[in-house]
């Protein structure tokens, strides 16, 4: 019984003992932190030693009296950034405010620069160690940049902030995650003027854009239109020469039946006329026998007739004409014998006929004028001329004008006798 109780106590013990070590020597390491204990002296990679072992995702038991162990948090620390008055590349003061997300280096051997230097300090002084530092390498890029660059590129920006952290970051131990720069001003509004500046340059950039767009589109659609034109009058031009082809075609298909059906006409009208030649010769020759029966015979008889006759009626004029002639000229030597008086008598003697006609186709005369001539004491030549006035004034034939043609003393000519004697007769 005393072994047994022994025994229990033993077991007792131990088990208490297990229980102690487990609960206050016993420490497991969660994902986002690492667990340092510190006393003993470890060997690292680039072969000199540390006083300290590291355990980083496991577990790990505390020597006694020995180590003493210390937990690092490696979450992720939110540092706002704002920098004022910072000057840039050509003396203008900026104010530039972001964003960093750091937190402590857990790979080696950055990690052991995160320890000697951050090991004990809180997380409060930690972030603010981080923010000075971050807040210095800040300023000195801006020093490097001009306002233009800086604002054109943030992510440039950035960037060039990352590498210029990296450094003494890492010195720290600390690793930067991202940083994202929310604003950039100034006070002098000369990024305003900048943003101004671009936006007249976007929308003039954008109006030129614009309007080369439409330059391209109208002649983008010109082409289009004109090749549309072009295919639209290829087809027509082969409509209408198949058109053209079917035409001649026809043309040429309807000229052979033209030319076959006029051949038949006009070899069926050549035999007609051949035919009708043959008869009409026929009826020629009667025409002209029966033209020379009827009409050429009688008309030669005819004209034979008329010749003879012609003939007779010439020669009865030609010896009135030579009997009149003789008496004429018998006249004119009776005239010319009786001297200055003839005259008078031949026109006395043809007076009174001449005056009983003329009073005969005139019976009511209308006497506009009047000469009173004293015949009764006068001469012949006063007579003469009271009847000549009295003539003129009423049938308005001058004597002294008809006598005045002929010449005194100058006998008749044929043709002036034979014109007197139709007057006479007239």
């Amino acid at each position: 019984m005393e072994i047994i109780a022994l025994l229990l106590g033993i077991f007792g013990a131990g088990t208490g003992a297990a229980f102690w070590v487990i609960r206050n020597l016993y420490y497991i390491c969660q994902p986002s932190e690492v667990l340092i204990f510190a006393g003993n002296s470890t060997p690292v990679a680039d072969g000199h030693s540390v006083g300290y072992r590291l355990v980083k995702g496991g577990s790990s038991i505390q020597i006694p009296l020995l180590e003493r162990t210390f937990r690092m948090d490696l979450t992720n620390m939110i540092i706002e950034l704002r920098v004022s008055n910072a000057y840039s590349k050509g003396g203008i003061p900026l104010t530039v405010e972001g964003v960093a997300n750091i937190k402590i280096a857990g790979e080696e051997p950055t990690i052991y620069n995160a320890i000697e230097r951050l090991l004990g300090k809180s997380r409060k002084d930690i972030e603010q160690l981080a923010k000075e530092t971050l807040e210095g390498n800040l300023r000195g890029v801006l020093a490097s940049l001009t306002p233009e660059q800086v604002n054109e590129d943030k992510i440039a920006f950035a960037k060039n902030l990352l590498e210029e952290a990296e450094d003494d970051l890492e010195k720290l131990g600390l690793v930067l995650d991202t940083l994202q720069i929310k604003n950039i001003s100034d006070e002098v509004s000369y990024l305003n003027s900048i943003g101004r500046k671009q936006q007249a340059e976007l929308l003039r950039d954008a109006r030129i854009a614009e309007a080369d767009a439409k330059a391209l589109a109208a002649i983008k659609a010109s082409e289009n239109k004109r090749i549309t034109e072009l295919r639209r009058i290829g087809r027509d031009l082969e409509i209408a020469k198949a058109e053209a082809q079917r035409r001649v075609r026809d043309a040429l298909t309807k000229r052979t039946a033209m030319v076959a059906e006029v051949e038949a006409a006009v070899g069926a009208e050549v035999a007609r006329v051949q035919a009708e030649v043959a008869v009409q010769t026929e009826r020629i020759k009667q025409v002209e026998q029966q033209l020379q029966a009827d009409v050429v015979a009688p008309a030669e008889a005819e004209c034979k007739r008329a010749i003879a006759l012609a003939k007779g009626d010439a020669a009865r004029i030609v010896e009135d004409g030579k009997a009149q002639a003789a008496g004429t000229q018998h006249l004119a030597q009776s005239w010319k014998a009786a001297g200055a008086s003839a005259r008078e008598i031949f026109l006395f003697q043809k007076l009174e006929p001449l005056l009983r006609m003329m009073a005969a186709g005139v019976p009511k005369v209308k006497v506009q004028n009047l000469t009173v001539i004293d015949a009764s004491n006068g001469t012949n030549v006063t007579k003469m001329t009271s009847f000549s006035e009295q003539l003129r004034q009423t049938i308005g034939i001058d004597i002294a004008k008809v006598v005045g043609h002929l010449a005194p003393g100058e006998p008749m000519s044929n043709q002036n006798m034979h014109q007197h004697q139709q007057n006479t007769k007239s």
